[in-house]
């Protein structure tokens, strides 16, 4: 089923970039320089200059594509999203059974991403490490509603909207779905930089994945304790 994603293009709202960089070889060494330095540097620390010196290009040419360089982690959010809405519908497709339905999505939502080889200018690995800490940065700003007005977070609100019809199946008086999808996956980046950095906030081992774990029997209690 991941195969069929090969001939997807995730489309990303054209309110987040000047000329869409998957249009030339340019705009995608632009994409995989950005995850590369983001990844490696952190946000704060990234710039047009180190972008431009590391493709071999000028902070011209990437002018041309973003406006700033909080434009392409908004870029790198809102594809990152499309990508997981991909993944649950493919997952979901088949499946009947709502708490089954439930279970996966949780699972998509808050393991650790291995790389699909279906975008060679992307790799899902480093960009989920950026999602998890930087991604809060694309739209904790005087931008938000703005980029909201045009869509830019559409395919976030799709993923919150497909679990919490699922949570819905399972339970139709539940008053917080939508509360609780937003909670899982945020709550899942948290844990995962707790697990790596402040493990004494977490109980994420070694042996297995507690995060997956931990929000599939939240989810599951909080809808039946309100049945």
């Amino acid at each position: 089923m991941e195969r069929f994603l090969s001939n997807v293009k995730l489309k990303v709202n054209e309110h987040v970039y000047l000329k869409d960089p998957e249009s030339s070889k340019l705009g995608k060494k632009i994409i995989q320089g950005s995850i590369a330095l983001i990844e490696e540097f952190g946000f704060e620390a990234f710039t047009f200059k180190k972008l431009a010196n590391h493709i071999n290009s000028t902070e011209a040419s990437i002018y041309r594509y973003f406006e700033n360089k909080t434009k392409i982690l908004l870029y790198l959010t809102v594809w990152y999203w499309s990508w997981m809405e991909s993944r649950l519908l493919f997952r979901t497709a088949n499946i009947e059974d709502k708490e089954q339905q439930l279970k996966i999505a949780i699972k998509i939502l808050t393991s650790k991403v291995e790389e699909d080889g279906n975008f060679a200018h992307i790799n899902e690995v480093k960009l989920h490490r950026i999602i998890s800490v930087e991604s809060s940065k694309s739209y904790l700003n005087q931008h938000v509603d703005d980029e909201n007005k045009h869509g830019v977070f559409s395919s976030y609100k799709n993923i919150v909207g497909r679990v919490s019809d699922i949570m819905l199946g399972i339970n139709p008086k539940f008053d917080y779905p939508n509360m609780l999808t937003s909670t899982i996956i945020e709550g899942a980046h948290l844990q995962r930089f707790f697990a790596e950095h402040l493990p004494g906030l977490t109980n994420q081992t070694k042996n297995k994945d507690d995060i997956e774990s931990f929000y599939t029997v939240l989810a599951l209690n909080a809808l039946k304790k309100d049945k």
